[in-house]
């Protein structure tokens, strides 16, 4: 978070920053300057903060860090770093905690559900799935040229 070089944006609130292992052409994290652990020590005091930070962003439902982070990543996923099929469903499963389901859930119960180590591992367990069609590749070299069919169409 320190390191200026990944630092795309700062101000009194938050801090954008490059992911170390991208697992698309742009992915970033959005970091809230608050020191908040993770996902599940959100209180309804957050509200406001989460609220900022939640434009196009999703939170993972069992962090890969500990602080609080918000996904911001285009849907290309062409990346070096995209090795595994628990990196492709860590993205493009439920496992992947839209923001703005994650505020309502705050606004309506005050604090956010933990979601079971077991639902989180049968997310990512999930076959693989291209996130645009309905194509469903045997492995990871085979989705990756498959995605690259997607790369450059506009949807209609």
């Amino acid at each position: 978070m320190e390191d200026p070089e990944c630092k795309i944006r700062e101000d009194d609130k938050i801090v954008i920053i490059k992911d170390k292992y991208p697992k698309a052409q742009f992915h970033y994290l959005i970091l809230p300057k608050e020191d908040i652990l993770n996902i599940w020590r959100v209180k309804i005091e957050h509200q406001d903060l989460l609220t900022y930070m939640h434009d196009v962003a999703c939170y993972h439902a069992m962090p890969s860090m500990q602080r609080l982070h918000l996904h911001v990543i285009s849907t290309d996923f062409n990346s070096p770093c995209l090795k595994t099929k628990y990196h492709w469903n860590s993205f493009t499963t439920p496992f992947f905690l839209h923001s703005q389901d994650v505020c309502r859930q705050l606004l309506i119960d005050g604090k956010i559900k933990k979601i079971s180590p077991q639902v989180c591992t049968n997310h990512l367990n999930t076959k693989l799935k291209c996130h645009k069609c309905s194509t469903e590749p045997k492995n990871m070299p085979h989705l990756k040229r498959h995605l690259l069919t997607h790369i450059g169409k506009c949807k209609p």
